[in-house]
């Protein structure tokens, strides 16, 4: 899971945008200003049916990172949390 849903800067960085980019979510920023500190972004590719292959794009770490339990949550009241 990225680390960004608990993240205090979520709605200001530019990493994260870049994940909301790759899922085709929509952004919580259109033009977030903060560039993070050494974002470690894992990408793994799963098999789907058909045939088809998807990507996952998660940040694991960042220099950035700032705890802020459900601040994801809090930003999107109602909505599911990105897994």
């Amino acid at each position: 899971m990225c680390i960004c849903v608990d993240c205090r800067w979520v709605d200001r960085c530019q990493a994260y945008h870049a994940v909301e980019r790759q899922h085709g979510a929509a952004h919580l920023c259109e033009a977030p200003p903060m560039k993070p500190v050494e974002p470690r972004i894992h990408i793994s590719v799963q098999d789907l049916p058909h045939g088809q292959v998807g990507v996952e794009w998660d940040v694991r770490a960042c220099g950035s990172f700032s705890l802020d339990q459900g601040r994801w949550a809090r930003l999107r009241p109602g909505e599911e949390v990105p897994q």
